[in-house]
């Protein structure tokens, strides 16, 4: 088996079905396989994905553990040379899996891949290419300085070596997996992309960026509100923060705790504030972007 495509799934079954309906075009001439891990949806998607994808394989969890856990659950299953962890939220254009085997072929040192990520009206996401958080470029970030965090030197129509590959869109060589261990599930849902990236580059294995395009639309897959997404991503990064740069906790650890209820107190005021808006002007639709 070249390779197998793993996808994890809650509550978001039109969109699962669909990502599912693209990768196996994408997958034409490759010989892989699709897992896709359930973390105990309630729409019927265990059912409605075993009645029209047959040919999937489908982990039907009870509970959600979260992510990382579901991501590794399916790992453990594979037996191919190359696994791609895939968000349901997205569609992967035709010769993107081909373009990332032949690349990672090509090139043995090649640990993980990510590639060229489009929002639904077709802009690139930045989020496509990111640096390790150091606690530098994570001080940048927090004050609104992204550049460096982005990797924003980078052409987009070129390869190029980044550092953090994004868990939406993740090919990694199973042999590096072998070597570094698979996803921390410490992490229950954002930060364990960074996390392995990391440990994969700390591995002597080199992470790339690829020309070649999915769409995502970014977030729907984990339906979260604005104040939770703030509280978990953040505390995600304390996460990792801790694990790598123990020795500077107390002056890392202080500023970003700092951060989460920052962040979270602005999310909770935005969301009241729409609220009130919304009350004050009952037939106005609100628009999401």
């Amino acid at each position: 088996m070249k390779l197998s495509v793993v996808i994890v799934n809650y509550n978001v079954r039109e969109l699962l079905s669909e990502c599912i309906k693209s990768v196996n075009t994408a997958l034409t001439g490759i010989d892989g396989d699709i897992y896709v891990v359930d973390n105990n949806s309630s729409d019927g998607s265990v059912d409605y994905i075993r009645d029209h994808f047959p040919d999937v394989h489908v982990i039907a969890n009870s509970d959600n553990q979260g992510f990382a856990h579901a991501n590794n659950q399916a790992i453990r299953q594979t037996n191919s040379d190359y696994v791609l962890l895939l968000n349901p939220d997205t569609v992967v254009f035709e010769g993107t899996l081909r373009g990332c085997v032949d690349f990672m072929d090509a090139h043995p040192q090649c640990g993980g891949v990510g590639v060229r990520m489009l929002t639904r009206e077709g802009t690139v996401a930045p989020e496509s290419r990111r640096a390790i958080p150091t606690p530098w470029v994570a001080f940048l970030k927090m004050l609104g300085f992204t550049r460096k965090y982005y990797m924003s030197h980078l052409p987009w129509d070129k390869p190029g070596q980044i550092e953090v590959i994004s868990g939406a869109f993740c090919m990694l060589r199973h042999k590096a997996l072998d070597q570094i261990g698979l996803l921390d599930e410490d992490f229950f849902m954002y930060g364990e992309d960074i996390d392995l990236s990391y440990r994969l580059l700390k591995g002597g294995w080199e992470n790339w960026f690829l020309p070649y395009d999915i769409i995502h639309y970014k977030g729907e897959s984990t339906q979260k509100s604005s104040f939770r997404y703030v509280h978990v991503f953040y505390q995600a990064m304390l996460i990792f923060f801790r694990k790598h740069y123990a020795h500077l906790s107390f002056l890392i650890s202080l500023p970003i705790q700092a951060a989460i209820y920052f962040r979270a107190l602005m999310a909770l005021l935005q969301m009241l504030g729409d609220k009130f808006r919304t009350f004050l002007n009952p037939t106005k639709t609100k628009t999401i972007s």
